[in-house]
């Protein structure tokens, strides 16, 4: 009887702890949007747009994914000050032609209605995305 209760026990205390570790993994990441919600999202909250571009095959697009996406820095700015939205190029092709994807990966950063307000085709190293946040919002905040 006392080894079903300590099971219990231990068994109950495993499954919170990896809650706990997948939920507070999960909540540190980029809180990324479809195209459809995203762009809903950036109107009703009035936050500039973040768009980026990307497909499974694309390298430079892993890399981002890997460096630059996990920028604890980077991670926090985008989910406070603007809306994130990742696009699949190959599923999304409608989309990709919206904005005229050529390579990948394409980032383009939306004003609070929609309109484009800069874009950087290709690799965006963390220490360069920090810079064009920022300047994206001071250039913005002037106007």
């Amino acid at each position: 009887m006392k080894f079903k209760a300590s099971g219990l026990v231990v068994l109950f205390l495993f499954i919170s702890v990896f809650i706990f570790i997948n939920g507070s993994a999960s909540s540190t990441g980029i809180q990324w949007h479809s195209y459809d919600d995203g762009m809903a999202r950036g109107k009703f909250e009035k936050k500039k747009v973040f768009l980026h571009f990307t497909a499974a095959w694309c390298y430079y697009c892993g890399v981002m994914e890997k460096e630059t996406f996990k920028d604890p820095a980077i991670i926090s700015f985008l989910n406070e000050k603007f809306i994130s939205i990742k696009v699949d190029y190959d599923k999304e092709s409608g989309t990709s032609d919206i904005y005229a994807v050529r390579g990948l990966p394409d980032t383009i950063f939306l004003a609070e209605n929609g309109s484009i307000i800069g874009r950087r085709p290709g690799y965006i190293p963390p220490n360069v995305m920090k810079f064009i946040l920022k300047t994206i919002l001071e250039e913005r905040a002037q106007d």
